[in-house]
Order: structure tokens, then C-alpha cells, then sequence
């Protein structure tokens, strides 16, 4: 895919949506990273309605520490592997307030070395609380950037380095949030949503001339 159509796909997606965010909800860095921690392997959708009942009673360190990990539990459990994320996110916690003050540490080193945090998860906060221009290629921007070939790659890794070179930096900021809600609401997994799509005349899918268009 050349400069000139990665460009203008991002400015479709800028025009739609000029300041996209997260789905998950939060009101500080902490609250984002408890959020994120806990949406591996489950929606959006459950994470929130979670952590609707978490924030008003523990939305710190200290406040999550001091439910202790069954207390923690009893609020999460609606979530997949909610054991092992409240072991995680106890053990966090913990970090948080002996190495970073309470603080959610705004450096990638720190973040990965928090328990359950990787890059992707790194990514997300820099990016989202703290307005790096990362990008966290989940599952749906994996997809994308296969299917219609904007940046090509076997592995996550792969994907993301291209996207950071390929992306201008007019759209870098913002290009994570775009393409994980192309891939959640219209370049689906399963069946492409092709007919709604608004950069369809410039994705190179070779199975968009049988769907829907």
C-alpha cells in the first residue's frame, strides 16, 4: 500500500471520528490501567460494568490493597480469569505504592514490569493517559492491518513497527483508537462489513469483491 492511500485512509477515519478514545471506562491513569488489566480476554462491555461496581469503593492502590485479593474478586468475578487478574492486580497494586508512589509510572521500562503488563498493555496507557504516539495492536488492529494490507506482518510486533513507520504523525496519536473501532464495528473478524465501510475503494482486501458492497 502506498503513502498516498494510507494517507487518505486516515483522514476518513479522522473525518468520521476526530478525537476517538477508549470504550473502557476510567477517570485516572490508575483506573485506566486497572480497566485495561482486566479487559485481556473479555469485552469491553464486561470490563465496565465491573468496574462501574469497583471504582466508588477502591479507585487507588491502597483502596484495592485493602480489599485483599477475595474482596477484590467478589467485585470482578463477572470477568474470565478474574482469579488470576485480581492476583495480578493486588500484586500491582503493591508495586505502585513501593516503587512509584501510588502513581502509575509514565515509562514503558516501569509499566512492563508491573505484573500482568506488557506491551500492548504499555502501550495503551502511554498512549491513552498520557498522549504518546503508540500504538497497541490487539487482535482487531492485527486483523486490519493484514486484511487491508496497510501494514502486513506475522507477528504483533512486526505490525506494530510497520504501522509507527507507515503512519504519518499528523495521525499517529489517534491511529491506535481508529483502527481498533474499524475492526470492532465494520472490518469484523467473521464477516466484514464491507457495504458501510468508508475506506472501502482504498483497502486492499482481496475478498472484498464477494461480500457485501
Amino acid at each position: 500500500m502506498n503513502a498516498a492511500k494510507r494517507r487518505a485512509i486516515f483522514q476518513r477515519l479522522q473525518a468520521a471520528n476526530p478525537e476517538p478514545t477508549t470504550e473502557l471506562h476510567y477517570r485516572t491513569p490508575f483506573e485506566l490501567l486497572v480497566a485495561v488489566l482486566l479487559s485481556a480476554q473479555a469485552t469491553d462491555k464486561s470490563v465496565n460494568l465491573a468496574t462501574a461496581r469497583l471504582f466508588p469503593v477502591a479507585a487507588t492502590p491502597q483502596s484495592i490493597l485493602d480489599l485483599g485479593q477475595e474482596g477484590l474478586e467478589s467485585y470482578i468475578r463477572t470477568i474470565g480469569l478474574y482469579r488470576s487478574k485480581a492476583k495480578h492486580l493486588i500484586e500491582t497494586c503493591r508495586q505502585l505504592l513501593a516503587r512509584h508512589n501510588g502513581e502509575v509510572p509514565h515509562d514503558r521500562v516501569a509499566l512492563e514490569a508491573l505484573p500482568g503488563v506488557g506491551r500492548k498493555t504499555a502501550n495503551v496507557i502511554l498512549n491513552t493517559a498520557f498522549g504518546e504516539e503508540t500504538i497497541a495492536v490487539d487482535t482487531h488492529i492485527f486483523r486490519v492491518a493484514n486484511r487491508i494490507g496497510l501494514a502486513p506482518g506475522k507477528t504483533v510486533r512486526e505490525v506494530e513497527d510497520k504501522l509507527l513507520k507507515a503512519v504519518e504523525p499528523q495521525f499517529r496519536r489517534h491511529a491506535h483508537h481508529w483502527l481498533i473501532l474499524h475492526g470492532r464495528y465494520v472490518c469484523k473478524a467473521r464477516k466484514p462489513d464491507c457495504g458501510t465501510c468508508i475506506i472501502h475503494d482504498l483497502c486492499e482486501f482481496k475478498g472484498k469483491a464477494t461480500l457485501n458492497v
